[in-house]
């Protein structure tokens, strides 16, 4: 056996690394994610140093509320065509998000007046009211109101989209419609109704879900995704439950900065139920 010269196993070594790391020949982390753009897109517009906690937590919000309406949206489509698994998954995963942006909201709240007041000036109109993406995921959830709309009228391209959630089938809507397909007695006025109208519920409705929790192992798919339901709305009203607490802890009842009523706004928002016959059912049964 040839001896081999001392350190030349080491220089191998290092030689070896260097070249696993030379990333100038093939995409890099940070040419895949794009961060470059996505860690210049901070321009703080006042010199108050809080400024840039407020922007982080609204990008980030952003965010993850694409990933919620990818999700949402390849769930609805899983159950229009009765490929209920893998919409399972999608739903999970859309509570899980929102728990995410729960949490989010501690973070935005060790700003305190103050701080806020310092940069508030700087904000202009700008508002979360005027999200297009939080708009369609309400939208999307059976909030309809058409008052929504006219914040983005300034914007053509992203007030088609959120016409289009808007004017499509929500979620639960869908779900209506699978239960039907599965021979549960959904009124058709809940079938095939004007999509852009506020949800009404039914007690037709609610029978059909009594009907399925009554009897979970002959529905249990059903089941499963009324519950899936019950934890998304769940997770929506905590999401917007830290939202007004936030909001009242760092602002009080100042009026928000896109013109609506602040905390008195996002409060009467907690009294909106997306999917009542699943909460009614609970007192039924």
């Amino acid at each position: 056996m040839t001896a081999q010269a001392p350190g030349s196993m080491t220089e191998h070594i290092v030689h070896e690394e260097k070249a696993q790391l030379d990333f100038s020949r093939s995409m890099s982390y940070g040419d895949y994610l794009h961060l470059d753009e996505i860690l210049h897109a901070q321009s703080p517009l006042s010199p108050a140093h809080d400024e840039m906690l407020f922007i982080v937590q609204h990008q980030t919000s952003e965010l993850w509320m694409k990933l919620m309406l990818h999700e949402l949206g390849a769930a609805l489509r899983c159950i229009a065509s009765d490929e209920l698994d893998a919409a399972f998954k999608m739903l999970a995963r859309v509570s899980r998000i929102m728990e995410q942006l729960v949490h989010a909201w501690d973070v935005l709240a060790t700003m305190t007046p103050p701080e806020y007041t310092a940069m508030r000036p700087y904000l202009g109109a700008s508002s979360g009211f005027q999200s297009y993406q939080y708009r369609c995921i309400e939208f999307s959830l059976g909030n309809k109101n058409p008052a929504m709309l006219k914040p983005h009228e300034h914007r053509s391209d992203l007030l088609e989209r959120v016409r289009i959630a808007y004017e499509s089938p929500s979620l639960y809507d869908e779900s209506l419609r699978l239960l039907a397909r599965r021979g549960l007695a959904i009124p058709a006025t809940h079938l095939a109704r004007d999509w852009t109208q506020p949800y009404v519920a039914s007690h037709d409705v609610t029978q059909a879900w009594l009907e399925v929790y009554r009897d979970p192992r002959t529905h249990w798919d059903l089941y499963q995704l009324a519950e899936e339901l019950v934890d998304l709305e769940d997770a929506f009203r905590l999401w917007r439950f830290r939202h007004v607490t936030t909001v009242e802890r760092v602002i009080g009842f100042k009026r928000g900065t896109g013109g609506t009523g602040g905390v008195s706004y996002l409060r009467k928002m907690l009294d909106v139920v997306l999917f009542p016959e699943l909460w009614r059912v609970r007192t039924e049964l």
